[in-house]
């Protein structure tokens, strides 16, 4: 099945920060957001940090886009101020536990199915270590402690907070959400806000 790809007009989030239709404190995350420079991890160490920023790159791919959306720094950020986002699996260790036992066992199961690093794979080599920790059959000891499953299960999910968290992939999907000072009042199907972006 193709899904039918729909375009947005360029900016369109980024203007509307400027307007009173958003509120000062959410004019403030966001436009940081947009402003903040990839950076040096604090969390992860640097080698870490490239393995996360490759498998970001083939759960959300972004070589269409000039400007890539920082996922890892968000991931590695949130971390590194040990902050959650209030529970977790009680098979699962602590978040930054996790993140560091889970990346060991992808660098494992790269090793054990090709013999090379995760990132010396190719994209489709790649592809296939991460399906195989998704499915909880990845070899490598480290999934002995670890279940594989529910690690790319929350891996996947914060790499998707944090892509549609941020301006640049909010006005891929036509999302002004953040605009909501004058409340909503368009409620039916297919009825548009007059600040909502109309399809291209």
């Amino acid at each position: 099945m193709t899904l039918k790809s729909t375009t947005y007009p360029e900016g369109t989030v980024r203007a509307l920060l400027s307007t009173n239709l958003v509120t000062e404190a959410t004019r403030q995350v966001l436009t940081q957001r947009l402003t903040t420079p990839r950076q040096q991890p604090k969390f992860f160490s640097n080698d870490e940090f490239a393995l996360l920023e490759t498998i970001c790159d083939r759960l959300i791919p972004q070589t269409d886009r000039p400007e890539h959306v920082p996922i890892a720094n968000g991931i590695d950020h949130r971390l590194a101020e040990n902050k959650s986002n209030g529970w977790r699996y009680d098979i699962m260790p602590a978040d930054g536990d996790a993140f560091k036992l889970g990346l060991q066992g992808i660098e494992e199961s790269a090793l054990a199915l090709f013999q090379r690093p995760f990132q010396q794979l190719s994209g489709a080599q790649q592809d296939e270590v991460l399906r195989a920790v998704q499915g909880k059959n990845a070899p490598g000891k480290t999934w002995d402690q670890l279940p594989a499953d529910r690690f790319f299960e929350e891996l996947l999910a914060e790499a998707v907070e944090n892509y549609y968290s941020h301006p640049l992939a909010q006005e891929e999907i036509g999302y002004v959400g953040m605009a909501d000072v004058p409340t909503w009042q368009r409620i039916g199907l297919d009825q548009l806000e007059d600040r909502e972006p109309r399809p291209l």
